[in-house]
């Protein structure tokens, strides 16, 4: 089978996130210029490098406006905070994907405290064990070849300072994934807990 994603009505857009899975969920908090807290999930989010340490998420044109707020919120105030998606906060992550007005403070519709930050100004969620406070890089705009593809927002942001649960710092420094139960993100209303786990050592050594 081939897919051509060029022609019309060819495939679902939702066809991507299953096939590209699992994904990181971006559960990112970000302040609005009257200084109202917004917070939201997107499953396009990784970490792109780690010398320097920089991260991205992704945002596509809503239907109703020209960018989503969590987009709006980053370029102007160039500042948002990551807060790592956990098995016992699906629920309440989903519940902050809910559409609302501009305005709405997510944090309080889905039950979570908010904890302080030290070197940027958006909360971060309390109750996740693992958070990067950011400052925005860059933001790239790709533009769609069709009316129907709209518009997506590439936001990079530079990590300034990482707040972890020490109980997911183990005696030689690395960090316990399978501890902080980190949710994934599949196709559709899917996601997935992180299950076995396995080593290979690889054959590379890189250069002093």
């Amino acid at each position: 089978m081939f897919i051509d994603p060029e022609a019309p009505a060819s495939h679902k857009r939702t066809l991507y996130t299953a096939m590209v899975a699992p994904r990181p969920i971006g559960w990112i908090s970000t302040l609005a210029p009257d200084g109202s807290a917004n917070l939201a999930p997107f499953s396009y989010f990784n970490l792109v490098s780690s010398a320097p340490p920089i991260v991205m998420f992704v945002g596509n044109q809503p239907t109703d406006r020209l960018e989503k707020d969590t987009i709006a919120n980053a370029r102007v105030s160039g500042e948002f905070v990551y807060n790592l998606s956990t098995v016992p906060l699906a629920a309440q992550m989903v519940a902050t994907a809910t559409g609302t007005a501009r305005g709405v403070d997510e944090f309080v519709l889905a039950g979570l405290e908010k904890a302080t930050c030290l070197k940027v100004r958006p909360p971060r969620v309390a109750a996740s064990p693992l958070a990067f406070e950011c400052t925005v890089e860059r933001i790239v705009d790709i533009e769609g070849r069709t009316a129907d593809e709209g518009r997506s927002s590439v936001v990079f942001g530079r990590v300034v300072g990482v707040h972890v649960a020490d109980r997911l710092i183990g005696p030689t420094g690395r960090f316990d994934t399978l501890g902080a139960q980190p949710l994934c993100r599949l196709g559709g209303a899917q996601y997935a807990a992180i299950g076995e786990i396995f080593e290979i050592t690889s054959p590379y050594k890189p250069s002093a």
